[in-house]
């Protein structure tokens, strides 16, 4: 019996071997992400070059397997299995964060964390604590605003100035600390030393008493940046210049070491 055109195309393997459609799917799932969580079935088919009929049946699938959900409005948003999903994947990064983590504190001395942008938080996935009596804590699981750490900084540095401003209106800017920047120009003006430095500096505005310095993982599958905290007093100026080579070097391992978890 002759195979329907449809039944072909969903079946038929891609050029690097897997399965045409499981990749289309993932495709249009990271689309959706891209373009904020919830998108119309034009919409994806504008960016994805594919036919409405191939979209709307690879939907209908992700609705029906609880990975995308039906909006009233006819619009399609990420569904909740996902945040599952997300959450044991995050879990995992950490796991192989953690040995990148124990080389920073060895060579730093200071407490190292590693953590992602989910959504307009920032979320603590792993962390080492320095093996001095005064150190810094983190709870892993943690979530915080990004304006008021360095790791914020880290990973909003290359987001563009609009939707930086657009997060900061969502999420407000109080202050934790008599340091902590609380208006969009003066978070923007941070982000912009970030970029010309190399590194983000959290100067006592999450917590007074407290420095940290932050660099993003290049290349990350999910935006991720990691960083080293301690007391002000140790964590000086003259400490700075030591420390910033070695968080830039252990983000580059790291970094290479996702892309080896990744398919070519």
């Amino acid at each position: 019996m002759p195979t329907s055109s449809a039944s072909t195309t969903d079946s038929a393997k891609s050029a690097g071997g897997g399965v045409q459609s499981l990749e289309r799917a993932f495709d249009l799932l990271e689309r959706m992400a891209d373009a904020g969580g919830e998108v119309g079935l034009s919409e994806l088919s504008a960016t994805s070059g594919l036919p409405l009929p191939t979209i709307h049946r690879l939907m209908r699938t992700l609705v029906a397997c609880g990975y995308v959900r039906q909006q009233a409005n006819r619009r399609y948003a990420l569904g909740p299995r996902l945040i599952r999903l997300g959450e044991s994947a995050s879990r995992l990064l950490g796991t192989w964060a953690r040995p990148y983590l124990a080389r920073l504190v060895e060579e730093t001395g200071e407490t190292a964390n590693m953590a992602l942008l989910d959504g307009d938080e920032i979320v603590y996935v792993a962390q080492v604590p320095s093996k001095h009596s005064m150190r810094m804590f983190t709870e892993v699981g943690r979530r915080v605003l990004p304006h008021s750490t360095g790791v914020g900084k880290a990973l909003l540095a290359d987001v563009p100035d609009a939707e930086v401003r657009a997060l900061l209106s969502r999420t407000g800017m109080p202050a934790a600390t008599e340091k902590t920047i609380t208006t969009p120009d003066g978070f923007l003006a941070a982000l912009a030393d970030v970029r010309q430095l190399g590194y983000a500096i959290d100067d006592n505005e999450q917590e007074i008493g407290v420095r940290c310095l932050a660099v993003s993982v290049p290349n990350s599958p999910t935006a991720a940046a990691i960083s080293i905290s301690g007391p002000a007093g140790r964590v000086t100026e003259s400490a700075t210049d030591k420390i910033v080579p070695v968080l830039q070097q252990v983000a580059t391992e790291l970094s290479e070491a996702l892309a080896s978890q990744s398919p070519a």
